[in-house]
This record gives C-alpha cells, sequence and structure tokens, in this order.
C-alpha cells in the first residue's frame, strides 16, 4: 500500500446460538422475573479461519451465568479453548417492547466504553486483555412467542484524529522465508498452549537471526532491543484482504495510552484448518497522532495524561447496512412438544414473579393424580390439574362415551361416540395427549366395587381382581380425587385413602348445588391428639346402599346445571394446591374464609378449608369444617382395622352385605336407640312439652 490512508476497521458481527435464548428463557422464568439489572454474559471468537468468511462473536448457552450462580461464566468457560477465546459482555434485557426502544443507547455505549478505558489505565487491560473486547446487548424476549429482539453493541474507542495507514499486506509477503517459517511455529504453540490458546493479544519479536518469539503484551518493555521485529498481533476474526478487524481499535488506543507510540506495526493472525496461515493473515503498520496539549510523557510512560477525558465511542452493530435490531423468532423452529411444554409453564413461572414467589412447581409436577371418574367432573378435573401443571394422570372409567357426552364432559367429541363409544378412560387419555403431548396420562377401565351392589358367586373373583387393582392404584399415587356419580361408588376409595393417608379430594353435583371436601388424614396416620377432619361418609347414619335401582331417568344421570361442575372442578384442584402449599399438608386443619384465625395472610394461596359447598340458585358459597366420626363406614379406626386384618374377605362382605358395615360401626345400635324416643303431644296442657 503505497499512500496512506485512514484504517478502516472491519466491525465485529454476532451470532446467537438457539440454546443461549433457550437458557435465557429459563433463567428470566425461574430466576429474574421482572428483575431487569444487568447480567454478565459472556461472548466467544477465534481468529478467522476461512478466506471468505469471517468469524463471528457468539453467544451460547454456557454465556449466561447459571441459575443458582448469578457470576459471569467466564471462568468456567474458558481455560484455553482455542475456538472459544472468551469476551466479557453485559446482557440488558427490558420487559417490554417499548422499554427495548426507549433505552439511552447512546449512555450505555458510553458506559462500556469508559470501563474499557479505564481498564486501558488502570493496566487491567495489560494483564487481562480479552476487556478490550468488551460487548454490549440489549434485549426484549417475548416468551409468549418465543420472539427475541436484540441488538450487539464492540465499543471501540475513537481515535482523533483516525490512525493512518502506510503498509498493509498479506504476512507472507512481508517476512522472509526465514522468518515466516518461525513465526508460524510460535504461533502455533502459542495456539496449543492450554494457558495461551485463548488470549486474543500478544507481541511478535522477531530477532536478527529470524527467530522469533511470542508473549504476553505486559512483557513489551523486555521485547525493547536494537535489531528486534516487534509487532503488536491479535486474533483478527476477519477475512478481508484490505482491512483489519475489529479488535485492533481498542489495541491502538492501548498501544498509544501505556506506551506512547506513534507508529504501530502490527499482526493481524487468521489460521486455515488450525494452524497459522501468513497467505491470510496480514502486516500493516499504523500512525497515531495525539492531538497537542494531550501528549505529555510522564515519569510511568504514559501517554494520554488525562484519565478522565474519555474518547467518543462507537460500535452499534449494524442489521444489513442500518442502524436497527435484529429479531429471531424460535417458534416455528421448535419441536412441538418441546414448545408446548414451555407455553404451558409459562403462565405459572409468571405467577412466581410477582403474585407468588413461593410457588412450588417441583411439587405440582412430580405429583402423580388418580381420577375416579372421566365423566363431567374428570374431564374438567383433568384440564385444571394439567394447567396447574401437573403432569402424571390417570383416570378410571368403565363407562362409554354417549352421545350426550360431548357437550359436557369437556375433553370428548362426537367422534368418540360413533360406533357403540369409546370407553371413557381411552378417549379422555388421547384427548390429553392431543391437548398438551407432555402429559403422561394412563387410563384403566374398570368398575369400582360398590356396597349395594351384590356380587354373583360366578363374578366374585372378577370384582375381588378389581379390588386389588384399584388398592394399587390408589397406593401408586399421591393424590386421589373421587368424581364418580354415585354415593357408594365412593366407599372403597375412601377406605383404600384412609388407610395409606393418601390425599384425596370429593365433589359431587345436586341439580344447583355442590360440595368439594378434602378428606382428613387417615386414623393411624398421626399421633396428633387433634381431632382428624372427616371424610364424605363421616355425617351418614347408614351405610353406602344401591342409589340407582328403581330410579326414573333423571334419578339415574346427574342432572345438573351446566355451570356447576367446571366450577366444582375448579375449586377440587386449587384445593389440592392449597393442600401441597401449606406447611402442614394433610394435617391441616380446616379453615373458614372470612374468619379472623384463618392465617390468609399468612399462606401464599389463602385460606385453606375442609368443605366448600355452593349454590347456584343464590349464586352463594360457604366454607364448613366437619371432623371424623367414631362411626364412619368408610375412615373410622375400626373399619380401615377390619380391611388391614382381613383385607378382601372383608371387603366383599362389606359389598355383599351392606348392613354389616352398620353393624360394625355401631350405627345399628345408634339407629335403635334413636328410635326408642317417643314425642307424644299433651293437648290438655297449656303448653307443649316433650315426653321421653
Amino acid at each position: 500500500m503505497a499512500s496512506e490512508s485512514i484504517v478502516v476497521f472491519a466491525q465485529f458481527q454476532s451470532a446467537v446460538d438457539e440454546g443461549f435464548w433457550h437458557r435465557f428463557s429459563s433463567l428470566k422464568l425461574n430466576k429474574l422475573g421482572i428483575d431487569d439489572s444487568p447480567i454478565p454474559v459472556t461472548g466467544f471468537y477465534a481468529p478467522c479461519s476461512h478466506p471468505q468468511v469471517s468469524n463471528h462473536l457468539t453467544l451460547l448457552a454456557e454465556s449466561l451465568p447459571s441459575e443458582s450462580n448469578e457470576q459471569s461464566s467466564t471462568a468456567a468457560t474458558s481455560g484455553g479453548n482455542r475456538n472459544r477465546c472468551p469476551v466479557p459482555g453485559i446482557l440488558y434485557n427490558t420487559n417490554t417492547i417499548e422499554s427495548f426502544h426507549a433505552l439511552d443507547k447512546k449512555s450505555l455505549l458510553k458506559a462500556e466504553a469508559k470501563k474499557i478505558w479505564d481498564d486501558i489505565h488502570t493496566g487491567k487491560a495489560v494483564e487481562d486483555s480479552a476487556v478490550l473486547s468488551r460487548f454490549l446487548l440489549i434485549s426484549f424476549a417475548d416468551l409468549k412467542k418465543w420472539t427475541f429482539h436484540y441488538w450487539f453493541a464492540f465499543p471501540a474507542l475513537v481515535l482523533d484524529p483516525p490512525a493512518t495507514l502506510v503498509d498493509l499486506r498479506r504476512a507472507s509477503q512481508y517476512f522472509s522465508l526465514e522468518e515466516a517459517k518461525s513465526v508460524s511455529a510460535v504461533c502455533n504453540e502459542w495456539r496449543k498452549s492450554s494457558l495461551t490458546a485463548d488470549v486474543p493479544f500478544f507481541l511478535v519479536c522477531i530477532d536478527p537471526n529470524s527467530l522469533a518469539t511470542v508473549k504476553h503484551i505486559k512483557d513489551w518493555e523486555t521485547c525493547q532491543s536494537d535489531g528486534n521485529k516487534l509487532l503488536f498481533g491479535f486474533y483478527d476474526p476477519c477475512h478481508l484482504p484490505n482491512n483489519p478487524g475489529w479488535p485492533l481499535r481498542n489495541f491502538l488506543a492501548l498501544i498509544s495510552v501505556r506506551w506512547n507510540l506513534k507508529s504501530v506495526r502490527f499482526l493481524c493472525y487468521r489460521e486455515n484448518r488450525g494452524f497459522a496461515d501468513l497467505e491470510l493473515s496480514l502486516v500493516g503498520e499504523a500512525l497515531i497522532t495525539v492531538p497537542q496539549g494531550r501528549a505529555a510523557k510522564t515519569g510511568n510512560g504514559l501517554g494520554w495524561r488525562d484519565h478522565q477525558c474519555l474518547p467518543n465511542a462507537v460500535g452499534w452493530e449494524q442489521n444489513k447496512g442500518r442502524q436497527v435490531s435484529r429479531c429471531i423468532c424460535l417458534a416455528k423452529s421448535m419441536d412441538p412438544t418441546r414448545l408446548a411444554v414451555s407455553a404451558a409453564d409459562l403462565n405459572l413461572k409468571l405467577m412466581r414473579w410477582r403474585a407468588l414467589p413461593s410457588l412450588n412447581l417441583n411439587a405440582l409436577s412430580s405429583m402423580k393424580c388418580l381420577l375416579l371418574g372421566a365423566g363431567t367432573l374428570g374431564c374438567q378435573v383433568a384440564r385444571m390439574l394439567m394447567a396447574w401443571g401437573v403432569r402424571k394422570i390417570t383416570l378410571v372409567d368403565n363407562g362409554r362415551v354417549a352421545m350426550s357426552n360431548p357437550l359436557r364432559q369437556s375433553l370428548y367429541t362426537l367422534d368418540d361416540c360413533l360406533n357403540g363409544g369409546e370407553y371413557k378412560a381411552t378417549a379422555a387419555v388421547k384427548s390429553l395427549g392431543r391437548i398438551f403431548p407432555a402429559v403422561d396420562a394412563e387410563g384403566v377401565v374398570m368398575a369400582i366395587p360398590m356396597p349395594g351392589h351384590p356380587v354373583p358367586s360366578q363374578e366374585e373373583d372378577n370384582v375381588l381382581e378389581d379390588c386389588r387393582r384399584l388398592h394399587d392404584l390408589v397406593d401408586s399415587h399421591d393424590a386421589v380425587f373421587l368424581l364418580t356419580d354415585t354415593r357408594e361408588s365412593r366407599w372403597l376409595p375412601t377406605l383404600l385413602c384412609a388407610n395409606t393417608n393418601k390425599i384425596t379430594i370429593t365433589a359431587a353435583l345436586g341439580f344447583d348445588s355442590f360440595l368439594v371436601m378434602r378428606h382428613g388424614a387417615g386414623p393411624f396416620s398421626s399421633n396428633d391428639e387433634r381431632q382428624r377432619l372427616g371424610c364424605y361418609f363421616c355425617n351418614d347414619v347408614v351405610a353406602p346402599i344401591d342409589s340407582t335401582a328403581n330410579r326414573t331417568l333423571d334419578q339415574q344421570c346427574t342432572v345438573t346445571r351446566p355451570g356447576l361442575a367446571p366450577i366444582a372442578s375448579a375449586l377440587a384442584v386449587e384445593l389440592l394446591v392449597g393442600i401441597l402449599h401449606h406447611p402442614q399438608g394433610i394435617f391441616a386443619d380446616g379453615e373458614l374464609a372470612n374468619s379472623s384465625n384463618s392465617g390468609s395472610s399468612e399462606q401464599p394461596l389463602g385460606v385453606l378449608p375442609h368443605q366448600i359447598r355452593g349454590s347456584l340458585s343464590q349464586f352463594s358459597q360457604m366454607t364448613l369444617v366437619g371432623h371424623s366420626s367414631n362411626s364412619c363406614t368408610a375412615c373410622s379406626s375400626t373399619v380401615v382395622s377390619e380391611y388391614r386384618e382381613r383385607g378382601m374377605e372383608f371387603t366383599i362382605q362389606a359389598i355383599n352385605h351392606p348392613t354389616y358395615l352398620e353393624d360394625l360401626t355401631g350405627l345399628t345400635e345408634l339407629m335403635k336407640s334413636a328410635s326408642s324416643f317417643k314425642l307424644d303431644w299433651d293437648d290438655d296442657d297449656d303448653d307443649d312439652c316433650i315426653e321421653i
């Protein structure tokens, strides 16, 4: 290059791996929330390795700090990787697109440039030269659409007047054959060493015998010797034959400030297949002119005396030649199931940002829920559980989908009704999979053995097998929902849950009223002296019987107002979530709404009632507390002890002879005592009286 010209630097280019955005999304949802504090990040680049393609500064998943450690990941990801020279950066993420566009980009760039300027003056840039290439990233993450708006800046201090270029040629043309051979060898050794492979700025010293050495820039003074050629080398990501790469800008500023050099010979180090390529690499000479009044040689040899005089800075990355941000949408490239999982978790994780910081998503996602009944209530409960993040759901039902079902039972369509109807348990699982592919749902087609429905001897083995199967299902799940149509179908599950101390929730419907309740702990679950909360059968004075015989169609079917099931189902699931977040869990006392001792201010989800009874005709709802009964046919210690001792023999006897439960629990004697009371009215007395 014969004549002098202003040095034109090829700007850094950015590349962001999809893994970075996925990792950042997780970090924001699970840890950062609405915190918009700057985040330290680490970028990586390497020398150009292709004659027609420049290398980019790249962000990877490991560029971000871990969710458990806010420290920068630079230390963890460096360590001599020749293809990953680490560069410190800062990320400013905004919470709205408006905030993203409103960021003061000039001030942000100036702040990062000042860090570089300070590092030059304090000497940090000499000890850790990677800080010369600091970068800045601003972003807005739209996690609903998986769209990311972002803009990089690579702050560069502006030399005023600009540096001029008096020579630039291929390194192979600058060095003699002996020098080229030696430079290539020492550079390759420098790049192989785990201590120096990722050090992006260095010195190349060539003695009069054409022997080259590579040293750290902090060793500049030791390289001063007559007859030596000294070049300031740097990893050049640019491939252009007539332009040095962007890192040289701040390198020249460092050289001017620290050593007050007016003429700088530099090596743009580039590679081919991992080895030094002097055909691709460039050697140039730049002249630096410091304005009068700013140049002064001091005792320590510094050039620019005024540390406070911050030079101007440039560096916002261009997008197709324009000063605008970039945008990437990952939704189309993501696996549909993965996208569905992310979208499903979004609302739950957003809840933790402001409203429920203590929300335990792990407890919800690991919960195994057993739904007995896949009808109107079962369909709604399954969907509500998925909305809360529950992934393991088992539905038990032996019915088939009828033409009357799809309108009220949200998991079924007309296709499920054809050809006699598909089993509800099977159809429900298929529907859940279509709604949310990541759900782990299972359908079990079986009838629940019921008291009051005697079993013929030839069917006894099948019924016993159903009893054992139900026992195993209850035992293998964490929570059980009783959502069946009849009262008697809830008896055996209630007994099994009391025996194994499972979280048990009942939802029952009338025409315009509903009951939602959580069963108390089993009779042998705790030594706590407090009275246990009752179960669904604790207020009964008779054993469960056949409730469908001799009934008209409207009495056999669950005839309710359409809005009732969604209300009751939602409350049933909310009860489960409340139990999981209460410090006493299944042992929590029943709390009443609007009660002074409800503890709603202490629990993140408010009160945890025992029973919720509602009426659509009055648009009313109330909470009640009912304690366990020593005569309960399902959860009393007498019944549970008998089941533990006799097992399936006891179960068959209770099914075939409902009065057996009444005799066992003392209800028979209680009813006899009650019938002995006589009420006589004496019309001759002036006052009404009751004669006992």
